[in-house]
């Protein structure tokens, strides 16, 4: 589970940019938040039958857990920073260099770029690190990735 600050930006950089599809939203006037469960494109995590069952069986793909708290006034969201008690997500992909021009081109700054052909870390909306990996063996090292410098911190 991962707590986000703005539900449109989140879903913009999860489901438009690294291809994951949105499969389950609940919603709680009560607790004043909203969790959206999103899973890899190719995933099976096969069907809810309600919320409590979403992603609890060791024979289902994992899903990644996006957690909005209600702001307590409109238009004051809360801003979250990585804690030293949370490393990164990992996400696999098909192709690490067209991934990471893809993100590229949509203004996502390649903090850690892919130079071994194998992995790379970019950052969500919220700070959080996210490493990529190349789905089974490394690609060639080619570049620009294996002359592109580490930029910022992942």
């Amino acid at each position: 589970m991962l707590r986000i600050s703005d539900i449109d930006e989140s879903l913009h950089f999860y489901c438009t940019l690294l291809k994951m599809e949105e499969i389950y939203r609940y919603e709680s006037e009560k607790g004043r938040f909203t969790n959206i469960f999103l899973k890899a494109k190719n995933d099976n995590v096969g069907t809810a039958l309600g919320k409590r069952e979403m992603g609890m069986s060791g024979s289902i793909a994992p899903v990644l857990e996006l957690t909005y708290n209600w702001p307590a006034r409109p238009g004051d969201p809360e801003k979250y920073t990585s804690g030293p008690n949370f490393g990164h997500l990992a996400y696999e992909v098909e192709n690490i260099y067209d991934t990471c021009q893809h993100l590229m081109d949509n203004d996502i700054i390649i903090n850690r770029p892919p130079r071994d052909g194998r992995m790379a870390f970019i950052k969500s909306p919220d700070s959080i690190s996210i490493e990529l990996l190349q789905k089974g063996e490394p690609l060639p090292p080619k570049e620009p990735w294996v002359s592109m410098e580490n930029t910022g911190s992942w």
